[in-house]
């Protein structure tokens, strides 16, 4: 038996799309699936030394690894009309050089950040520090983001919608491209798309299923929100948008890549389409 392990995030909407595959719901032949959850800047870390085989990342990561992974179609995240919000204490004005934490540097969001705010301080901490941070004036202003958005402390107000930030650098017609899948290349390309293939029908699955598998989350306390927050949730960020990507989600991480080539956070111009799988090759191969 070979044994796969896929890396994810413990925020929600990644248990949700991968725990079909841990509860035996969908599985491949002579392959036992292990899972480990990390914060989503070590997976990016992870991913820049080759960690993992199958991994989650920031698509503002992925220009960094495309030549060691290809970019999977399916478990994404994307947000349209909402996502990460910039934060900070009611009775606080932010200066020109505010100090700000941030969930890691390859994340999506630190690069919209980045881009809009060049002379802020960056402070880089895990996404579950950020509010108490601000909280207690460690720094003035925090980027939060996964659960995080859906409730905080009444002291703390949003000083900035980064869905804002990515509307002015992109046109405004586009969902922001927050977190997907990478696979390592050096994998037999069959296999590779074996992957695909399991991990697509796992999140169809899933959103199949949905009542059921957050009751059974809940029960496991496998994820750290309550049903309503849960439900509430899913629908924003593992939605059945979530299954595969379509023609504007590619648009909008192609969009995502040229704001980064523009700002010398890529060396190259890139388009998502050339670095996934070659799903056609089956067909191909089988012709």
């Amino acid at each position: 038996m070979k044994k796969m392990v896929i890396a994810h995030s413990p925020d929600a909407d990644d248990i949700f799309m991968y725990y079909a595959i841990k509860f035996g719901w969908v599985g491949r032949d002579n392959t036992i699936f292990e899972n480990i959850a990390l914060d989503i800047e070590t997976l990016n870390v992870e991913a820049l030394k080759g960690t993992y085989d199958i991994s989650a990342i920031s698509f503002g990561l992925y220009p960094h690894i495309a030549q060691e992974y290809a970019l999977l179609r399916t478990a994404v995240s994307f947000g349209s009309g909402y996502g990460p919000k910039l934060i900070r204490k009611r009775d606080t004005v932010l200066k020109r050089k505010f100090k700000v934490a941030l969930s890691g540097k390859y994340t999506t969001n630190a690069l919209l950040f980045r881009v809009a705010y060049p002379d802020a301080k960056i402070v880089y901490m895990n996404f579950l520090e950020i509010e108490q941070a601000v909280i207690d004036g460690t720094v003035d202003a925090g980027v939060l983001i996964h659960e995080s958005i859906l409730g905080y402390d009444d002291s703390l107000v949003v000083e900035r919608e980064l869905w804002d930030i990515w509307c002015e650098l992109s046109g405004g017609s586009l969902p922001l491209p927050l977190g997907g899948m990478a696979i390592r290349r050096s994998l037999p390309l069959t296999s590779a798309i074996s992957y695909e293939n399991l991990l697509t029908k796992a999140v169809q699955v899933a959103r199949d299923h949905k009542e059921l598998l957050s009751k059974m989350l809940i029960e496991r306390s496998l994820v750290r929100i309550d049903a309503a927050t849960l439900e509430k949730y899913l629908e924003l960020y593992a939605n059945d948008e979530s299954i595969s990507l379509s023609d504007i989600q590619f648009e909008a991480i192609n969009k995502l890549f040229e704001i980064g080539n523009k700002h010398n956070f890529f060396d190259q111009k890139m388009d998502a389409r050339d670095f996934c799988i070659p799903q056609e090759y089956t067909a191909l191969r089988n012709g």
